[in-house]
């Protein structure tokens, strides 16, 4: 490094250090501060002073120390090893440092993201004298037993293979000539990409197939496309975290990047901890296989929680080019928020509403614009997406906030958490009253489930939205007020709540496949259509809510997914006869037009 560039430190705030006399500096550029080569980000430039905001506890550091440029941005490396592996905020393998300083990470301490000691079997897709572009598919390596790890061309690079070998290598190796007018490229199998610069593609294209998350509430009411995006915004304790966690488990994803944004450190350890022991339920290996962990705890630095977001998407994004269905976890994205304005602060920047940066929906919009479904860039054609949901934590629950208004903005699918609903053990705490998608994905439900899954899904949601009205005129005037078909709305709205849209986050109800959804509604809606005939009929309601018959409907959940459908044609025909009973005329089982 050419000693005249190096600039001297004239003022540490926090994070945030002004350097003077740096010379040949761009915006976001990589700058190694002070003696311990601590590494920061440039975020500003003006006239001969570069501010830097830095990655790591500035404590200790002085004016007058030196601080150098590394002529690059903050680069993510991509290539074999990743899945699997736990990084930090600026991706630096935790699992390394560890073994080399302990629990805790010093200072100044880095090591390379993928391991450069490992061997990969490179096998070729290509011959010497094809002609290559960026994404195209060089040569594949079997990283786990499920997923085929597509050694890509780098973006920008062109030109003909004059060597290509196969073999074992580690990423660092050169596995390819190509020759572009007289220059030589030297590929390998790892590429370093701009984390703030999205990647490049041949287009994107409309949303029209789910991103399927096992839950009841989401996959009926509020679903999310492939490519698509969400918030989870909610108040303390009322399951954000579980949430998240819970569509990693069982979103029909090939791969999931779970980014722990300044999170509380109990909560990560329990990811941590847990995610390297699951099974996954789609392939029953190791579910680390298909997984990347991303960990920026409340207690490290603050402005790596803020790269934390961008290491995350990139690495999606990458996995994404290959080909693949990538679902990005961003736990929390205030946290991040927070970071933006503590960094603002510092940079003595003009506020905004409540102190964040006049920005902040900018950045937003720039994080959540990366997700998508596109045709991946290179041959052979592919479709890869980056799905991104995002977890708000707004102070107190209050949802008028700034970055939770500036998240619905840029989002197409809320996933309102109600403190109230948490308070009563009513999980996953969604509230079916104020949550919506924007995504119209009835058509693909009712092709590939069922032809009457969106008509279903409308009669349930109008449902609960009457019995929350009831339940206002019963506060005020006493339920003997309503009338008994009123009293019968409260039981199916109530039996709907508990029965079908709470769901535990663990043991065999965990994952609901869309088949047992559509027959657990089905259940519950045919008994809702013979009890208010049954009641319009001049039936007394205390005859039609048979203790028996809505034990047998609770038991529902119990249903193993390969049964679903046979024990609901058994329980719609215990159903019939009941009601049958009811009406005197002895009448049997009907199944007739009750198969899909």
């Amino acid at each position: 490094m050419n000693q005249s560039r190096t600039g001297t430190i004239v003022r540490v705030a926090g994070p945030v250090v002004v350097i003077e006399g740096l010379a040949g500096v761009h915006m976001y550029d990589v700058i190694h501060v002070g003696y311990l080569q601590l590494v920061g980000e440039a975020i500003r430039l003006s006239g001969g002073l570069t501010t830097v905001q830095v990655y790591e506890d500035t404590g200790g550091l002085r004016v007058g120390e030196p601080a150098t440029p590394s002529g690059s941005p903050f680069m993510v490396e991509l290539g074999p090893g990743m899945l699997g592996a736990i990084f930090d905020g600026v991706q630096r393998p935790l699992v390394v440092l560890r073994e080399r300083q302990g629990d805790f990470i010093a200072r100044g301490g880095t090591a390379p993201a993928l391991d450069r000691q490992k061997a990969w079997d490179f096998q070729p897709r290509v011959q010497v004298g094809d002609r290559l572009a960026g994404g195209d598919v060089l040569g594949v390596v079997q990283e786990t037993a499920r997923l085929e790890h597509r050694v890509l061309v780098p973006p920008g690079c062109n030109g003909m293979v004059e060597e290509i070998r196969a073999g074992q290598f580690t990423v660092e190796e050169t596995v390819a000539l190509l020759r572009e007018d007289g220059r030589l490229h030297r590929l390998s199998m790892m590429q370093r990409w701009p984390a703030r610069r999205p990647r490049p593609h041949r287009g994107k294209f409309a949303p029209t197939e789910p991103l399927l998350t096992g839950q009841r509430v989401v996959d009926t009411f509020f679903p999310v496309a492939k490519g698509g995006t969400a918030i989870i915004p909610g108040g303390f304790g009322t399951g954000k975290t579980v949430l998240q966690q819970t569509l990693a488990k069982w979103a029909n994803a090939d791969v999931v990047v779970y980014v722990g944004c300044g999170e509380r450190g109990n909560e990560m350890t329990e990811v941590l901890e847990e995610f390297p022991k699951l099974e996954d339920p789609h392939t029953h290996s190791p579910l680390m296989e298909r997984t990347v962990l991303i960990a920026n705890t409340s207690n490290m630095p603050v402005v790596a929680r803020e790269a934390s977001i961008y290491t995350g998407v990139t690495i999606a994004e990458y996995l994404r080019d290959m080909g693949y269905d990538v679902a990005l976890m961003a736990d929390s994205t205030s946290r991040w928020g927070e970071a933006l304005r503590e960094v603002s602060g510092r940079m003595e920047e003009m506020p905004g509403e409540e102190g964040f940066p006049a920005y902040l929906l900018s950045r937003l919009a720039e994080f959540y614009e990366r997700g998508g479904r596109v045709a991946c860039a290179g041959r052979p054609e592919r479709t890869g997406s980056v799905t991104l949901v995002g977890a708000v934590s707004p102070p107190g629950g209050d949802f008028s906030e700034p970055i939770t208004q500036n998240s619905l903005r840029v989002t197409g699918a809320f996933w309102g958490l109600d403190t109230d609903l948490a308070r009563r053990r009513h999980f996953p705490a969604i509230n079916w009253t104020t949550s919506y998608s924007l995504y119209a994905l009835g058509e693909w439900f009712n092709k590939q489930v069922a032809e009457d899954w969106a008509a279903q899904s409308q009669r349930a949601r109008a449902i609960l939205q009457r019995e929350r009205e009831l339940e206002e005129i019963v506060q005020l005037v006493g339920t003997d007020a309503i009338a008994e078909n009123e009293k019968g709305e409260l039981a199916v709205g109530r039996m709907l709540r508990e029965d079908f849209l709470q769901q535990s986050a663990i043991g065999d109800d965990a994952n609901c496949p869309l088949e047992k959804t559509y027959w657990m509604l089905k259940v519950m809606l045919d008994f809702y259509d013979r009890m208010a005939a049954a009641v319009k009929g001049g039936t007394p309601l205390e005859r039609v809510l048979a203790p028996e018959l809505l034990e047998q409907i609770a038991r529902v959940r119990e249903w193993g997914p390969d049964e679903a459908r046979q024990r609901a044609l058994e329980l719609l025909g215990r159903i019939e006869a009941a009601f049958g009973a009811l009406r005197g005329d002895g009448a049997g089982p009907d199944r007739g037009g009750r198969t899909i």
